[in-house]
């Protein structure tokens, strides 16, 4: 992926400066906030996204294969699924057929509740989430593109976010 050219200004920044000049300057460090981080969650989405297409996998799938592969038994039932990565079961449902559909999970029946569905990584969803991991691990994660610190203060402040809306 090319890199875009960095803009002349931070339109963040202009944005801030338009809050406080129409009167909204006690909110504007909270829309400012709220934009900076919409738009780093763009930027790590595409860095992401970059390394998985190959794969033919959204960061939801991977998210999904990578769950999977730390359970116990490689297998989890379909809404326990949806609790731990915190997504509506129609999300899940989707994200399971298309694994399925590629080999890299099958469905089974929970070995003591009828009404429940397994999702079960294979061998080939195995191998594709271990080969995504190392890609990731050497593109994105090693470098997430913050300072000395900065990364451990991120982790920080938004596990804070997280916690005072009720995420955990």
């Amino acid at each position: 992926m090319a890199t875009p050219k960095p803009l002349p200004t931070d339109p963040i920044a202009e944005a801030h400066r338009h809050w406080s000049a129409h009167g909204w300057g006690a909110v504007a460090d909270g829309m400012a906030a709220v934009t900076s981080l919409m738009r780093a969650q763009q930027i790590m989405l595409a860095r992401v996204d970059e390394v998985l297409r190959p794969l033919d996998l959204t960061f939801a799938r991977y998210e999904l294969l990578m769950l999977l592969l730390f359970s116990r038994r490689g297998a989890l039932p379909l809404n326990k699924i949806g609790s731990r990565l915190q997504v509506h079961p129609t999300s899940i449902t989707s994200a399971v057929d298309r694994l399925e559909a590629r080999g890299q999970v099958r469905r089974t029946p929970h070995p003591t509740d009828r009404r429940a569905i397994l999702a079960e990584i294979t061998e080939e969803g195995r191998a594709t989430a271990l080969a995504a991991t190392e890609k990731l691990n050497d593109t994105v994660f090693a470098d997430p593109g913050l300072g000395d610190g900065g990364v451990r203060t991120l982790i920080d402040v938004l596990t804070d976010l997280r916690r005072a809306a009720g995420d955990f």
